[in-house]
């Protein structure tokens, strides 16, 4: 069993950058493909990034292509997700969740989820 906290949301400006973070407990956390999602109000959960046990792989959304990068630091249990060029429609909260390959894109094929972190990008 994985447990996830996410942390780093946080209120930017459009063109800015963040970092937000998922600590994860559990000695089997780096054996765990892991992903990104994001949920805007009114709207479906839906896939930003994944990246594969070792780090090696990685998938992105394509409205997220070239401005978000995933990593992970399995020494410290913890996965990364850092997003650059900001707009107003990346606004959601922001969820970390473990899976089962790097390849997926649907939340109900992800086990493991955290509580979410707010990130809200001002016009």
């Amino acid at each position: 069993q994985v447990q996830l906290v996410e942390s780093g949301g946080g209120l930017v400006q459009a063109g800015g950058s963040l970092r937000v973070s998922c600590a994860a407990s559990g000695r089997t956390f780096s054996t765990y493909p892991m992903g990104w999602f994001r949920q805007a109000p009114g709207k479906d959960r839906e896939f930003v990034a994944a990246i594969s046990w070792s780090g090696g792989s990685t998938n992105y959304a394509d409205s997220v292509k070239g401005r978000f990068t995933i990593s992970r630091d399995n020494a410290k249990n913890t996965v990364y997700l850092q997003m650059n060029s900001l707009k107003p429609e990346d606004t959601a909260v922001y969820y970390c969740a473990a899976g089962r390959s790097v390849t997926l894109r649907h939340a109900h094929e992800y086990d493991y989820w955290g509580q979410g972190t707010q990130v809200t990008v001002s016009s």
